[in-house]
């Protein structure tokens, strides 16, 4: 007998849907028998697939920019025009520099657009949707949920990557652990966890594992020696949404990495005794 996760009719919006992560997050949403807003910014290629076999009445394709709060309130505007008060947010998207690069190297428009991008437009779609939460009814309360896709990056750091790292670990602890508490006083049963992926193989970081250095170190400090898939992320995302079998969860980061134990320093050869 399958598992009731009590998503059925629920609105979902996903943001970042187009990528690999967010659609299968997207899709395991709509198993559930939610109808799910599936928001890209700039692509919607890959959502093509899900929008035939779903049809629109169960899944919805919307583009905003995040960092835009005009583009926002749009966003939300389309999404309960056609599906109803969101009951829940996934804060899925993110992006990460191809340049590899020391923080003292790292430009101030880089870092800025990364903080906007990964930070500041999730700090702008929940004020949305909890400001619309405030004046919802009370069964969308009940269910509400705000789930942020974190990264290990933010909990271990990641050389090259500071302006990434840090984001995300604003939005893992700070965020999290701040939100938890100001979204009960709209709704005592409301809900604010994240979870933190490690490696996982998306569209993101493909280039980079085509180079057998960059797996190495991926793998080196992970127990189980292989690298995830989205496959491996999206159920616990959905999972950790359900008010029906994690309604007494809150505050808390999820990590999904293999047994990871920190990062890999140094190679033997970088080491003289």
């Amino acid at each position: 007998m399958p598992l009731d996760l009590g998503l059925d009719g629920a609105h979902v919006v996903v943001t970042g849907a187009s990528g690999g992560i967010g659609l299968e997050i997207t899709r395991l949403f709509a198993d559930q028998g939610a109808k799910v807003t599936a928001h890209y910014n700039t692509n919607s290629t890959t959502l093509q697939p899900l929008l035939s076999h779903y049809g629109p009445q169960k899944v919805q394709a919307l583009q905003a920019d995040l960092v835009d709060e005009a583009a926002v309130a749009k966003l939300f505007q389309e999404a309960t025009s056609t599906f109803g008060v969101v009951h829940i947010i996934i804060l899925n998207h993110a992006i990460v520099s191809s340049v590899k690069e020391p923080l003292w190297k790292i430009s101030l428009e880089r870092w800025k657009n990364t903080i906007d991008v990964n930070l500041n437009s999730c700090f702008i779609v929940a004020k949305e949707y909890l400001t619309r939460l405030e004046v919802a009814p009370a069964a969308v309360k009940d269910m509400a949920s705000v789930l942020i896709i974190g990264s290990t990056a933010g909990k271990y750091g990641k050389a090259g990557d500071s302006d990434y790292a840090a984001s995300k670990s604003a939005l893992m602890y700070g965020f999290v652990l701040t939100l938890k508490n100001e979204i009960v006083k709209i709704s005592p049963k409301a809900r604010v966890n994240s979870i933190a992926p490690g490696w996982v193989v998306t569209p993101m970081v493909q280039e980079s594992l085509k180079n057998p250095d960059v797996v190495y170190t991926a793998l080196a400090t992970v127990a189980m020696k292989k690298i995830g898939l989205p496959q491996d992320i999206a159920p616990q995302v959905v999972l950790l949404s359900s008010p029906k079998v994690s309604g007494h969860i809150t505050g808390q980061v999820l990590s999904i990495e293999g047994g990871m134990e920190g990062r890999l320093l140094n190679k033997p050869e970088d080491i003289q005794v």
